[in-house]
C-alpha cells in the first residue's frame, strides 16, 4: 500500500472517530433546568429538615443579554424565595429560583416572615430547597 494513501486513510478515519465521539457527547447532555429538577429530587428524597424563616418573595426581569434567541417580545421573568435558616450554629441565607414551579406556588400569596420547613444536604447544609415537584416546606 501506498505510504500517501495510508496517511490519508489513517487521517480520515481518525477525524470521523472524533466527529462521531464529539456527537455522542453533546447528545447526552443535560440542560441547566435538569440538573436543577435533579437536585430538587435528590433534596426532596433524602435532605434533612430544619425550620427556617422566607424571608422574601420576588419576581425579578432577566436582562436581554442572557436571554439568547430570545426576541424583544418575548418578556421573561425569574422567580426567586430567599430565606434562611440555622444548622449547628451557622446561619444561612439562601435563595431559590422557582421558576419551573409556578404551577405549585404563587408568590404573589407567599406569607413571608413566618416560619418554613428547609431541606438541606447534610454533607453541604448550603445545599438546600424549600420547595419541589413532590414536597413543600411552605407553612399556610
Amino acid at each position: 500500500m501506498n505510504p500517501v494513501r495510508f496517511y490519508s486513510l489513517i487521517t480520515a478515519a481518525s477525524a470521523g472517530v472524533f466527529a462521531a465521539g464529539y456527537y455522542l457527547s453533546r447528545l447526552n447532555r443535560k440542560t441547566p433546568e435538569d440538573r436543577e429538577r435533579e437536585r430538587r429530587l435528590w433534596l426532596s428524597q433524602h435532605g434533612r429538615i430544619v425550620d427556617g424563616t422566607v424571608m422574601d418573595a420576588e419576581e425579578l426581569p432577566t436582562p436581554m443579554a442572557a436571554r439568547p434567541g430570545k426576541t424583544n417580545g418575548e418578556a421573561r421573568s425569574v422567580q426567586l424565595i430567599m430565606y434562611q435558616y440555622d444548622i449547628a450554629g451557622v446561619h444561612y441565607e439562601a435563595s431559590q429560583d422557582v421558576t419551573y414551579l409556578r404551577q405549585f406556588i404563587d408568590l404573589h400569596s407567599c406569607r413571608l416572615g413566618l416560619p418554613a420547613s428547609i431541606k438541606y444536604d447534610p454533607r453541604n447544609p448550603g445545599n438546600s430547597i424549600v420547595i419541589a415537584e413532590s414536597w413543600s416546606g411552605l407553612r399556610k
